[in-house]
């Protein structure tokens, strides 16, 4: 099974869906965004957390290529953003753990 950063990077979505989700990723906000997408309550870890994300885009993504009329560009937008702020909290949680402090 390939790692989270591996399975993020070789996502492929439309240039200017990316563009603005890492856009939108400069102002992330942990406790508002994943709240809002998925549900209120104790918030999970940055790992668990960007499974959950994917797991949910990936069926909004199906839904923008079948062209199904529930498809929200927003929500597929909040996801992405989610998404990408979540990875970057996680790549700097697995850097942190692997630094030595001198």
């Amino acid at each position: 099974m390939q790692d989270l950063m591996t399975m993020i990077s070789a996502l492929r979505r439309p240039r200017l869906l990316a563009r603005a989700a890492k856009h939108g990723a400069q102002d992330y906000d942990r406790d508002r965004h994943l709240q809002r997408i998925l549900g209120y309550g104790s918030l999970p870890g940055s790992g668990a957390a960007l499974m959950r994300l994917m797991d949910i885009e990936r069926e909004v993504n199906a839904q923008r290529l079948a062209e199904d009329a529930g498809y929200s560009l927003v929500r597929h937008l909040d996801l992405l953003i989610a998404l990408l702020g979540e990875a970057q909290l996680y790549k700097a949680s697995r850097a942190s753990q692997f630094s030595v402090i001198s």
